[in-house]
């Protein structure tokens, strides 16, 4: 979509005080699909020679947010830690063509704030944390999980850029489950759920995203049995935080997302060893 309001484009690695009408322009997937008569100038992100993924020498990954959804594919085809192939089910979880594929990036799924981001609910389950910067070069970083705080709300302050999110090494060693249900076979996620087993100590979270207007990550020091997850999860998300769109009604998706629930820890979890241990 041709965006007739905006009037300069400016290269981010030029400094310039940032004014009324700016935003950053990564990938440019979102801003160009619809009007946007609020703008009038765009900061062009492509040019910061960012690497797309890095692994640090604490084994953590940092994603950088211009790291489009191909290349964090390419990345996870040949990353050997076991949580490597949630990045591929997540990246799949796009409605996409290929021109999105390739365009489209990490920090503009998150910055969207959308329920059905995949990224947000790659991201969050891996129990990662958002680096931002202000425009006076002042850093600071918070969880995923609280980033992104209603269906297109994030914690973001005037003009501030989201540079990167980071994975923790013990993360990427969990063995993970994915879920994901639309109610058209190529349609939007109504629900999306990701579990994580800690191999260290047997920890395991779950995360919702997809029916929930944010994401919804759940930590459990052992896993929990059937009843006390449904418990969790339904004390968790307040009514008004089943998403409500023409994707799927509220009550569909808490439907959907406790049985997505149930099928994640029944993957992870090691078999109950009685009808009373597994209602724990």
């Amino acid at each position: 979509m041709d965006l007739n309001t905006v009037l300069e484009v400016r290269d981010a690695r030029q400094l310039a005080t940032w004014r009324t009408g700016d935003a950053w322009l990564g990938g440019g997937t979102y801003l160009f699909s619809e009007p946007q008569p609020h703008l009038r100038r765009l900061v062009d992100l492509s040019r910061m020679g960012w690497e797309p993924v890095a692994q640090l020498p604490d084994g953590s990954l940092e994603i950088a947010a211009t790291c489009t959804i191909a290349q964090l594919s390419r990345f996870a085809a040949r990353f050997p830690a076991p949580a490597a192939p949630l990045f591929e089910q997540c990246c799949r979880a796009f409605l996409a063509s290929f021109k999105i594929w390739n365009m489209a990036t990490v920090g503009g799924n998150l910055c969207n704030g959308l329920p059905a981001g995949p990224m947000i609910s790659l991201t969050a389950a891996l129990d990662g944390s958002a680096l931002l910067q202000a425009q006076d070069g002042s850093r600071r970083r918070t969880k995923v999980a609280d980033f992104v705080t209603g269906a297109g709300r994030k914690d973001l302050g005037e003009g501030e850029l989201l540079r990167s999110v980071t994975l923790p090494a013990r993360a990427l060693t969990c063995r993970t489950a994915f879920r994901q249900v639309s109610l058209y076979g190529l349609g939007r996620s109504g629900a999306l759920v990701i579990g994580a087993l800690d191999p260290l100590d047997g920890s395991l979270a779950i995360t919702v995203t997809a029916a929930t207007v944010r994401p919804v990550r759940l930590w459990f020091p052992t896993p929990p049995g059937a009843a006390v997850l449904r418990g969790t999860l339904d004390a968790a998300v307040a009514g008004p935080e089943w998403f409500d769109d023409i994707h799927g009604l509220p009550a569909w998706r808490r439907h959907m997302a406790l049985r997505l629930a149930e099928e994640v820890r029944a993957e992870l979890a090691p078999h109950p060893s009685s009808p009373e241990e597994a209602a724990r």
